[in-house]
């Protein structure tokens, strides 16, 4: 071939590979397989991730995209990141199902949970938890699954209806399991037990709580450890309740009878005190646990710090959350242990929640997301961008910031962005 014919191909190849880059998107660095989010909120629950050297402004437009993933189903459930997968679940027909993604957003396996949730607000609920290599996950039917996390085989499955006589709200179980010394805890709400804990091996009861008097709401728990006592943390539909983790035995309890039945907020944990909260005003409430554990007491209740969907951000002795007021919608920064006010904004609307290097991370329930810088007193939104346009409530599932990613599910959509900086 005469050196013409060679130049020729090199600006083909060149073409080519232009092009390639160009389908490719902006170009990223590698994914971080170490990274772990193995749990709704995290692995202590307080929704703030450990990771560092992220972007402080975003590009106008938004972060790089990685993927999007188009099949996740019918849903609102978030995602977990452990062992270099990321794990959701979502209804496929009359079917739900526990997902798994390699990181580069490819499908490694889908595996049924149960029954789809077909009534209101049909589609999946709750985001599956990772431990030991093992995904659990609750159905909103009442079947709480375990799957082997890297092939999606079943290990066991129980039905929280058949064997606690499982009771609920409208919308169904949307509980997000927590694993904590070797048992599954969860709230089936039922008359057999309200709150359970399974051996999470293979599913058999390890003990039973029928002390508490209400039925289970949509609340997710925290487990935290008060004075030397491991003790598991939720609302009911009329109550907070405390359970000693070792024995199931109720500590304390505390009224909290909302005007929407929309108890939803995992509580908010800090040195004895703790946060609750519930949707369309019905306020939020600080709690203060006794020294032994035996009892909790209101220090304060404002009502316009309801919470519905959206969880709350403890940084810095400032409690950050969406609510609603008055039939409007605001963002509020307060003093945690006061309740006072140090400031609201009305342009988020209601938002899902995450933080990192001490900036917070929202989506709104149509798909503008957000990046606040938190402030001396308060916090300034310092860039945005827009998801694809989709109806009210579509983005339930609260933002995920781990390996350097910002992970965003709506409905079938799962979105992965690089927020790393250069």
């Amino acid at each position: 071939m005469n050196r013409r014919g060679r130049g020729v191909l090199a600006v083909v190849a060149i073409l080519v590979a232009v092009a390639a880059a160009a389908m490719r998107g902006p170009e990223t660095a590698p994914p971080c397989r170490d990274a772990s989010w193995p749990e709704f909120h995290g692995p202590e629950r307080t929704n703030l991730s450990p990771e560092t050297d992220l972007l402080t402004r975003w590009p106008e437009g938004g972060p790089p995209r990685v993927w999007t993933y188009e099949d996740c189903g019918r849903g609102f459930s978030g995602v977990s990141v452990a062992d270099g997968m990321i794990f959701t679940a979502g209804s496929f027909d009359d079917t739900e199902q526990v997902l798994a993604l390699c990181l580069d957003g490819r499908l490694l396996w889908k595996s049924p949970s149960g029954p789809a949730w077909t009534r209101s607000s049909p589609g999946s609920r709750a985001t599956p938890t990772w431990n030991d290599g093992v995904v659990y996950h609750m159905n909103p039917n009442g079947h709480v699954v375990a799957f082997v996390a890297r092939t999606g085989e079943s290990l066991w499955s129980v039905d929280l209806v058949e064997r606690f006589d499982a009771r609920w709200g409208v919308w169904g179980l949307a509980e997000n399991l927590v694993i904590e010394d070797g048992k599954v805890l969860c709230m089936p709400g039922g008359f057999h037990g309200r709150v359970v804990a399974l051996d999470k091996k293979t599913g058999e009861t390890v003990w039973v709580n029928t002390d508490i008097e209400h039925v289970a709401a949509y609340c997710s728990p925290t487990v935290i450890e008060h004075h030397g006592v491991r003790q598991w943390i939720s609302m009911t539909q009329r109550s907070v309740v405390s359970v000693d983790v070792r024995t199931g035995e109720l500590l304390w309890t505390v009224p909290f009878v909302p005007r929407s039945p929309q108890n939803a907020l995992t509580p908010v944990y800090s040195d004895g005190h703790v946060f609750v909260a519930s949707g369309h005003r019905s306020g939020g409430a600080l709690l203060s646990i006794s020294d032994d554990s035996r009892e909790a007491n209101v220090v304060w209740h404002h009502h316009d710090l309801d919470n519905c969907h959206s969880g709350s951000i403890l940084l810095n002795g400032k409690l950050f959350g969406a609510a609603c007021r008055n039939g409007g919608k605001q963002f509020y920064c307060v003093d945690f242990l006061t309740g006072e006010t140090l400031q609201v904004d009305h342009t988020l609307g209601k938002v899902g929640l995450t933080s990192a290097e001490g900036m917070i991370y929202s989506l709104g329930y149509r798909g503008t997301v957000s990046l606040l810088d938190v402030t001396s007193d308060g916090f300034e939104i310092v860039s945005q961008f827009e998801l694809p346009r989709r109806p009210p409530n579509t983005y339930l599932a609260h933002p995920v910031i781990c390996g350097g990613r910002l992970y965003l599910r709506g409905e079938e959509r799962l979105y992965a962005f690089d927020i790393r900086r250069p």
